[in-house]
This record gives C-alpha cells, structure tokens and sequence, in this order.
C-alpha cells in the first residue's frame, strides 16, 4: 500500500497536484489566525464549583481542617519516622511547621 494519497483525476478542488509528506504546505499567506476566548466559559466553571460546594461553605474552617490533618498526619512518629520526617523538611519536600519536629 502506497503511503501516499492516490491522484484524483479531475480534482474539483483543483489540486492536481501530489498529496503526501513530500508535498509542499500550502501558502502559509492564506493561513487564518484563530483565538478563542475562553472568559465566559471559565467563569461559568467557576459558578458551578461555588454551586457545588453551598451556601454553608466556609472556606477557613476547610484550611483550619487541612491544618488539623496534617499535625495529626505527623502526630505520634518513632524514632525512624521522625528522621525521615526531619529529613523531608530539610528537603524542601515537606513545609516546616512549629519548630520543625512533628507534634507529639
């Protein structure tokens, strides 16, 4: 099978002219830019994430929750898990939180 788009006689288009990789582009002069706004479509995102969440959303406590789980995520840690804890903040791979050690 040839990998290349088989001559149409009598082109209605007018292209009769090869088809396939070694073609040339057409004129570019004739290409059109193209844009879209996508303004009006990212704010309806948006209300509907708000109409998701409700009217009783409170958007501090949800942080203040997140905090809890995270000091309770590290809460408790032997030996070993408080070096490699340690270790992680030293990284970079975990925020230091308090004085750096996870609550006991």
């Amino acid at each position: 099978m040839s990998p290349h788009v088989p001559h149409i006689p009598d082109d209605p288009d007018g292209l009769d002219e090869p088809r396939g990789p070694e073609a040339s582009p057409p004129d570019s002069a004739a290409l059109a830019d193209f844009s879209v706004d996508l303004t009006s479509h990212e704010m309806l995102r948006r209300a509907h994430v708000l109409d998701a969440l409700g009217a009783d959303w409170d958007p501090v406590a949800a942080l203040e929750g997140e905090e809890a789980a995270y000091a309770l995520l590290y809460s408790g840690l032997d030996e070993e898990q408080q070096r490699v804890y340690d270790g992680l903040v030293a990284a970079g791979v975990l925020p230091r939180r308090g004085d750096g050690r996870a609550a006991p």
